[in-house]
């Protein structure tokens, strides 16, 4: 059996799929899996021993130099390394145009959502099997429903994200991670609440390291840190970097962002953070202590927070 999982972005949608290659090597043990990812999140899927091949695509930076020869070369090297393997199933379980047509390109049996199942209808249009799955499931568990009808077995209850890393060594004893970053800044938590969260955790012998990319995300994890005795703002770093430092945390509490989703798919207490989305579909979700806190437009308070975290210490 050869399978290929078309699963290519964000973050938090592509550590949500992870599960779906485990229940694939139980149901199918010799099958060797391929997943097509963006470039930029390639180290999600590699930390997975049950994956054969990785193939990166590189739309978002390839939809900024259209035109450019050097575009269309690497466009051409996708290609024919997609191409190179006759798959039996080719599984899309983002439901969007362009993975669907990424999905196209594939040798084998094509498969995904129906049109009222896809997150874009007209995907559908290209597949060569579709399937029916609540939109009201977690995207684990859509995922998992997918790939599970495709592959004609049944997922086991639990969720298994198959992933672990080596933590990171990090001087001064137990610490805790904050992310206090995230893509929109409907999703942020305020800064004071961040200070009088992380105070609380030095109180409890916790260090507290912050993540951030940006120069803005950096301006603020900078001030943050700076009202929390010991807190440290962590240097740029690859996500195979900063998995190895979610790895190594007591504990991990963030906004709704991806890393806070690797976090919990690595096994930590994780604490997600919600503030402008609703965590029913695409909360954290792990079997190790995962939870979500707050809803669209009822961010949680410092209490809530809290309060669930240091029994976790």
């Amino acid at each position: 059996m050869r399978i290929l999982l078309i699963k290519t972005s964000s973050l938090g949608d592509v550590v949500h799929n992870l599960p779906v290659v485990g229940d694939l090597r139980r149901s199918y043990p010799e099958a060797k899996i391929d997943w097509v990812v963006e470039e930029g999140f390639a180290d999600i899927p590699r930390l997975h021993p049950g994956l054969r091949r990785v193939i990166p695509v590189a739309l978002r930076r390839w939809r900024k130099a259209m035109f450019a020869p050097a575009t269309w070369r690497e466009v051409r090297s996708f290609r024919t390394a997609l191409r190179e393997e006759n798959y039996d199933l080719a599984i899309d379980t983002q439901g969007l145009l362009k993975s669907a047509l990424i999905t196209r390109l594939a040798h084998g049996r094509r498969c995904g959502y129906t049109a009222s199942s896809a997150r874009e209808p007209l995907a559908a249009r290209f597949y060569d099997a579709r399937f029916e799955v609540a939109k009201n499931l977690h995207a684990v568990e859509r995922n998992r429903r997918l790939a599970a009808l495709a592959g004609g077995y049944t997922a086991v209850p639990a969720v298994d994200y198959g992933i672990a890393v080596s933590p990171a060594s990090t001087p001064g004893g137990p610490h805790a991670v904050l992310l206090t970053a995230t893509s929109r800044d409907d999703k942020l938590w305020p800064p004071e609440r961040w200070i009088a969260t992380g105070r609380a955790l030095h109180e409890n012998g916790l260090a507290c390291l912050l993540p951030a990319g940006s120069t803005a995300e950096r301006d603020r994890a900078a001030h943050i840190a700076q009202a929390i005795p010991g807190a440290v703002v962590l240097p740029s770093m690859g996500l195979k970097e900063l998995a190895a430092q979610l790895g190594a945390a007591r504990i991990v509490i963030g906004v709704d962002t991806g890393l806070v989703h690797l976090a919990a798919a690595l096994g930590r207490p994780a604490l997600a953070l919600f503030c402008a989305s609703d965590p029913a579909l695409t909360g954290v979700l792990a079997a190790t202590p995962a939870v979500n806190l707050g809803t669209r437009g009822r961010p949680p308070t410092v209490d809530d927070v809290l309060t669930t975290a240091l029994p976790l210490l």
